[in-house]
């Protein structure tokens, strides 16, 4: 029985990774490493996700490289980071709906301190990111002669 509740578990897990890491592609995070996460503990039970692994995480460790490649992506990154922590403070503050906002001050800031709380977590989780593929692939790119 406890077999059975681990594999639960591991693959509820995944699938929400993997569901996560594909919303995350379009909206602020990590969405290749939660792909990547996703197939990993999905690959323990199935052999269509062993089988996308590898491919996956190649295109996840090729996508950090190449945000690090060149000054003005590590730059246009950080400015990405500064803009996810300035809003979430914001959420997190809350204040007055402006003058010119046209809707209900009900639709100002929508989520409170829930929504810049993970405005804040995602810009946090992306400057590791950044600083984790400047360390470990900025000089592989920079010595790579393929343009």
């Amino acid at each position: 029985m406890q077999g059975a509740a681990k594999r639960l578990v591991l693959e509820t897990l995944g699938w929400l990774l993997v569901l996560g890491g594909v919303a995350a592609l379009i909206l602020p995070g990590p969405g290749l490493l939660m792909i990547v996460g996703g197939l990993a503990l999905l690959s323990q039970q199935y052999e269509w996700a062993e089988r996308r692994l590898e491919p996956v995480k190649k295109r996840a460790l090729e996508a950090a490289a190449d945000g690090v490649a060149t000054w003005p992506r590590i730059l246009m990154s950080s400015l990405g980071v500064v803009v996810l922590l300035a809003l979430g403070v914001l959420w997190c503050i809350k204040p007055d709906a402006p003058g010119w906002w046209p809707l209900a001050d009900k639709w100002w800031l929508v989520g409170g301190w829930g929504a810049g709380v993970s405005l804040i977590a995602s810009g946090l989780i992306a400057l590791a990111l950044i600083i984790y593929s400047y360390v470990n692939f900025r000089e592989i790119k920079a010595n790579d002669p393929t343009p």
